[in-house]
């Protein structure tokens, strides 16, 4: 499998997704996840101690802007 290939080409069927997984989908750093859970501007779901970020939720966050605390 190529390495450049995106998550979603890999895991098509995935209904969650790990946190770096996202990172990685939304082109922004680990941190940046973090940051997005604890404002509940991402909302998950915990699984034990994993955390998980529905296919869903991705969606649904990336249809609204989100503007910078500057702007």
């Amino acid at each position: 499998m190529h390495a450049d290939s995106s998550v979603l080409e890999r895991i098509p069927e995935a209904l969650a997704f790990s946190k770096s997984e996202a990172a990685r989908m939304l082109g922004v750093s680990l941190r940046t996840v973090d940051r997005l859970i604890a404002l509940k501007h991402l909302p998950v779901r915990r699984l034990g101690r994993r955390v998980l970020i529905p296919r869903n939720s991705l969606q649904s966050f990336l249809r609204v802007d989100h503007p910078t605390q500057g702007s």
